[in-house]
C-alpha cells in the first residue's frame, strides 16, 4: 500500500511534517503580533492568541486560527489581519524556510465558545441531577 494511503497518518491532524510546519508557522504569526510588526490601527491595542496553524497537505495553504484577548471585537481583527495578509505572508516566509510561501487565511478560533457553551450545560440543574444520582448508585 503506498504511503499516503496509509491509515492512520493524517488521524490526529496530519503528517508529522504539516504539523511541524503549522508550529513553525504558529510561532512565527505570534511573534509577528507580540511584537507588533504589523502597522495598523484596528491591530493596535489588541493582544491576539494563535492557538493553532493547520496546514493542506502540500504546505500551500495555511489556516490561521485566531482570538483576541477576551474575544472582543474579533471581526475588526479578522478584517486588519485580511488588510494585511500581504505583508504577513511575506513576513511569514521570511521567518519559515520553505519552497513556496504559503497562501494563508484567518478563522476565529470558536474552541473557547463551544468549551463555555459545554461548561454552561454541565451546570444546568437536570445535568447536575443525572450526574448526583449517579454518584449515589455507585
Amino acid at each position: 500500500m503506498p504511503r499516503h494511503h496509509q491509515r492512520g497518518s493524517t488521524a490526529s491532524g496530519g503528517s508529522q511534517r504539516q504539523l511541524r510546519v503549522a508550529e513553525t508557522v504558529r510561532h512565527a504569526v505570534a511573534d509577528i503580533l507580540s511584537h507588533g510588526d504589523v502597522h495598523d490601527p484596528d491591530l493596535e491595542g489588541h493582544i491576539i492568541t494563535v492557538p493553532e496553524v493547520r496546514m493542506s497537505p502540500d504546505l500551500k495553504l495555511a489556516t490561521i486560527y485566531i482570538m483576541p484577548l477576551g474575544g472582543q471585537d474579533t471581526d475588526v481583527v479578522l478584517a486588519a489581519l485580511e488588510r494585511n495578509k500581504k505583508f504577513l505572508r511575506g513576513d511569514i516566509a521570511r521567518r519559515v524556510n520553505l519552497k513556496f510561501a504559503p497562501d494563508i487565511r484567518f478563522r476565529v478560533d470558536e474552541r473557547f465558545d463551544e468549551a463555555e457553551r459545554i461548561e454552561k450545560l454541565l451546570r444546568t440543574p437536570a445535568v447536575q441531577r443525572d450526574l448526583n444520582s449517579d454518584s449515589e448508585d455507585s
